[in-house]
């Protein structure tokens, strides 16, 4: 699952598609964060809808962060006692953490598609722009499996 760039003078960088999405994610942020600052400048008003549009952005940004950190297994984590246990009980620890966060990402992708299938349902609608709601969260679900596949193939490659 990456892609590499391939520079000149420098060695192959490997770039998942969590961190090129992430990217594209960002620079959306940036731009209409950005336009939206200009139009409170110059016009004293603000595009109700950018609010929207960052805060599903955000979402979004945070499921791809986390695959990433799960790929690199750069994720956060509080280790000091587990690395003071022997060998065998640090991979019992490792494997706890392990089913822990994959079930919570589960938990997580099952939840939200519950409640993307209601906003859909019941054809709720965006606040500022009045489209269906769940074009927004639809999202959350799909991100949550996309990351516990991470975090089972980050397993997979360390086992092997």
């Amino acid at each position: 699952m990456s892609i590499e760039s391939q520079h000149e003078d420098a060695s192959p960088a490997p770039y998942t598609v969590e961190q090129i999405l992430s990217g594209i994610v960002m620079g959306l942020i940036v731009l209409i964060t950005f336009g939206n600052v200009l139009a409170r400048y110059f016009t004293s008003q603000s595009f109700a809808a950018t609010e929207e549009f960052s805060i599903a952005l955000l979402i979004v940004l945070s499921f791809l962060g986390s695959s990433a950190a799960f790929a690199f297994d750069r994720h956060i984590r509080v280790d000091f006692f587990v690395r003071k246990l022997p060998p065998g009980a640090r991979a019992f620890a490792d494997w706890v953490s392990f089913a822990v966060t994959a079930s919570l990402f589960a938990f997580i992708a099952f939840y939200a598609g519950k409640l993307t299938w209601d906003q859909y349902r019941f054809e709720e609608t965006s606040p500022a722009l009045g489209v269906p709601q769940w074009w927004y969260t639809v999202w959350m679900p799909v991100l949550a499996v996309a990351l516990v596949l991470r975090l089972v193939m980050s397993r997979a490659r360390r086992q092997a």
